[in-house]
């Protein structure tokens, strides 16, 4: 079965980007651009089919397209995003899953981002946090027909920047989650307490992709036994983004 992702680089507006990052002031759109480019073709080179949309230059943060929908199985469900200058991020990437997935969109009042999903072999995590509410997680639940658990902090914006799914039983995990019940049955391998932006990883096949500048994390994911790759994702960070931000994959 073929992986694919769908992928769009940043618009003309990227430096507008919702953002609580002391650095967002610095933000450089031409080294986001290469950077985008670069995490492109990483994803083609492990075998991924990428589905390339146009820039959208009136939404600022629409290069992060993981929050526009959830995808499990044969559905997909397309998010309400929690705020109102992201909604319409969704139209394009809508049309385009319509052709290979049967698609429900989430109803006011739920809120649901899909940086807030972690998808496990059988089941998915949802974060209900300031950008997810119980009402979008209960009606993704619902239309994916699949279990889902829940971890509610209403202090942070996504769950995946604190916890990943890197394969074979393992994930990466943020030491103030590592209590969760949820999270009992896997292999933690715990974060060092100054590297916890480090914690959204990408795995694609047996490759976990990483942010660069987390050396102690890389290090420990490939003690582990994974081969890692990391990518220079600055002027994301900055926009509150990382590395599963950037893509749906299906």
């Amino acid at each position: 079965m073929k992986t694919r992702a769908i992928v769009r680089p940043p618009g003309r507006k990227f430096k507008n980007c919702l953002s609580e990052h002391p650095l967002n002031h610095t933000l450089n759109r031409e080294l986001a651009l290469e950077q985008h480019k670069k995490y492109r073709q990483t994803l083609q080179d492990l075998g991924v089919d990428l589905i390339e949309l146009e820039p959208d230059d009136e939404r600022p943060d629409s290069c992060f397209v993981e929050d526009t929908v959830v995808v499990h199985g044969i559905r997909a469900m397309i998010t309400r995003m929690a705020k109102e200058s992201r909604r319409g991020e969704s139209d394009s990437v809508e049309a385009v899953l319509s052709e290979f997935k049967q698609i429900k969109s989430v109803n006011t009042p739920g809120t649901l981002e899909g940086g807030d999903v972690l998808h496990f072999p059988d089941s998915l995590l949802c974060g209900i946090t300031k950008r997810t509410n119980h009402e979008g997680a209960s009606q993704m639940e619902q239309w994916l027909e699949t279990q889902v658990h829940r971890v509610e902090d209403k202090t942070i914006m996504h769950i995946k920047s604190h916890v990943s799914y890197l394969g074979r039983n393992s994930i990466l995990v943020n030491p103030r989650y590592v209590g969760e019940t949820v999270l009992e049955p896997f292999s933690k391998i715990v974060l060092p307490s100054e590297e916890t932006y480090s914690a959204n990883t990408l795995t694609i096949g047996d490759v976990v992709i990483m942010s660069a500048h987390h050396n102690k994390t890389s290090l420990l994911v490939k003690d582990a036994g994974f081969d890692v790759i990391q990518l220079d994702m600055s002027e994301f960070e900055k926009c509150d983004g990382a590395l599963t931000c950037l893509s749906i994959i299906f």
